[in-house]
């Protein structure tokens, strides 16, 4: 949309994203120089509706960025107590003992935190900087300069047309330039996947690979709570057909976060993840602590978990990706937050000593060079074989050589070096007719729920007369190629009941794409196995309103 005429605002740094990467950023340069103009653009309806993360939070990337934290209130309220980790069965579990685990699995001083109050409070910190944070600003294009460096978004477009248009009562928004620009839109980010293909930052690296993560907060009977314990389960009921598990965290006021990850290269298309979800809650020990309980709140989102060897070049002329947008999650750990706080911190520093130097619109090679030799690249390198030895070699297997791998890799080698991962995870998926249907419980209404009730516990919402934000590069695909190759699996592995195939008597089968469910976890973008859906951002302060995910 070159040719719409806007409005132009100039600034220092352009922060995309005010999630734990793009806030540390925005802190760490106004702490660094409080002169420096610094915006952060958010697409959610506030800072933190957009923030799902599990959390059990290492605080070591707070210490780093704010070492006073505790004084200055930070909502990290419940320290882990207990860690336990359960193998599952369908009607018993074995707990693992914690003792042979390597000591990065550990929890202690970690705490059980909501990240988007955590977010909030950030921008508390960022706007008392000095920070400029502007919330229900969707950042929807890139600004390139004469010389095809990123220079600036287009932000805070509103009332385009249906089919995309601009119309009488269409705002065009307008560009944030920088001289220097920082993406952190979380996994899959619209924005952060242009840079990548434009500058080609994925060659020479592993594909990245993600899981979808789920997430209900339960209220539960004061009873049963235990403030403080953390629980993993493996096992059932994804056993040899997905790779996953589930966590189960008590924090305050009787509240317990029950999430549920299920790895997306799994090859069955009738593999229906938001299912198994629904039904490890019915598991014995699932149920006994949720019984006369009530769910208050849903939400997904993907997660990225190719680590060390699947992290894409970070920087490009002007722009910086950030956090998530790179793929910084320690898988074994289930932990990101802490290295996408660290990774904000070093974006900043980087920015700092050029804008210092004078410089602008170039690469930031210091910042890449500190994140693959610094802190973040010491956690992450420890555990990348444990994903691709689950992958290959299935749980038990990836358990076994995936701690001894942990352990040796304290000692700084490893046996196996660097597995990779192969296929992406679309290619993983492999036709209908190569595997059984599952047959999945039907909902009780007490401890599972339909897809639909659920999203209504996301506080969803989309102005229904926009563009659909979930685009088609072909129509036809889903009905005459994912239909009877794969079943259209986008009916299954959508966590909102996004896709449906419609079929009426007489009539054609139907694709149907129910946008207004979104709740912008990205899976479609990154499952199709025709590779024919790509999710853009639409207009902001549109989709999920998370209140303490």
């Amino acid at each position: 949309m070159s040719e719409i005429e806007r409005e132009a605002m100039e600034y220092d740094v352009v922060i995309v994203g005010a999630g734990p990467a793009g806030l540390s950023a925005a802190i760490r340069l106004k702490q660094l120089d409080a002169d420096l103009n610094v915006v952060v653009l958010e697409k959610g309806s506030e800072v933190g509706a957009h923030i799902l993360s599990g959390a059990v939070l290492d605080p070591c990337g707070l210490d780093a960025l704010i070492p006073d934290w505790k004084d200055k209130g930070a909502p990290l309220n419940v320290p882990v107590r207990e860690d336990r980790f359960y193998m599952l069965g369908e009607a018993g579990e074995i707990r693992i003992p914690n003792l042979p685990m390597p000591p990065l699995m550990s929890n202690h001083g970690n705490y059980i935190v909501s990240m988007g109050n955590v977010c909030r409070w950030m921008a508390e910190q960022a706007e008392a900087l000095g920070v400029e944070i502007f919330p229900g600003m969707a950042c929807s294009e890139l600004v390139y300069g004469d010389n095809g460096e990123v220079k600036g978004v287009v932000a805070g477009v509103f009332g385009l047309e249906p089919d995309g248009s601009y119309g009488p009562n269409t705002e065009p928004g307008m560009e944030l330039h920088g001289k220097y620009v920082f993406l952190g839109e979380g996994v899959r980010g619209s924005l952060s996947k242009e840079v990548i293909a434009r500058y080609e930052l994925q060659k020479g690296k592993e594909p990245q690979k993600f899981g979808i993560g789920m997430k209900e907060i339960w209220e539960i009977d004061p009873d049963k709570h235990r403030e403080g314990s953390v629980t993993h389960t493996m096992g059932w009921p994804l056993n040899s057909n997905a790779g996953g598990g589930s966590f189960i965290y008590h924090l305050e006021n009787n509240q317990v976060y029950v999430g549920f990850v299920v790895h997306l290269n799994y090859r069955n298309p009738h593999l229906f993840p938001y299912m198994e979800f629904q039904r490890f809650k019915h598991h014995p020990m699932v149920a006994e602590l949720l019984k006369g309980g009530k769910r208050v709140a849903y939400g997904a989102r993907a997660i990225s978990e190719g680590g060390f060897q699947s992290m894409p070049g970070m920087v490009a002329p002007g722009v910086a990706l950030l956090g998530c947008s790179v793929g910084m999650v320690n898988v074994p750990r289930i932990k990101g937050n802490h290295n996408a706080m660290l990774s904000g911190k070093a974006a900043a520093e980087a920015a700092f000593e050029a804008i210092r130097a004078e410089r602008s619109g170039d690469a930031l090679t210091a910042y890449e060079d500190e994140v693959r030799n610094g802190a973040i690249g010491k956690d992450l390198k420890k555990v990348r074989n444990v994903k691709p030895m689950w992958s290959k070699w299935g749980l038990t297997a990836s358990m076994v050589l995936g701690g001894l791998d942990m352990w040796t890799n304290t000692a700084g080698f490893s046996l196996f070096g660097t597995l990779g991962h192969g296929k992406n995870d679309a290619d993983a998926t492999e036709t209908a007719d190569k595997h059984k249907p599952i047959d999945y419980p039907k909902p009780d209404g007490k401890l599972s729920f339909d897809r639909l009730t659920n999203v209504s516990f996301s506080m969803t919402n989309h102005e229904e007369s926009q563009p659909c934000h979930l685009r088609l590069g072909d129509e036809s695909i889903p009905v005459k190629v994912n239909l009877p190759r794969y079943a259209e699996p986008a009916q299954r592995y959508c966590p909102a009941g996004v896709y449906e195939i419609v079929e009426e008597e007489g009539k054609d089968a139907r694709f149907v794409i129910n946008f207004q469910n979104c709740v912008h976890c990205k899976t479609c973008d990154i499952k199709d196995p025709s590779q024919n859906i790509t999710w853009v951002t639409p207009q902001g302060g549109d989709g999920p309103n998370y209140p303490n995910m």
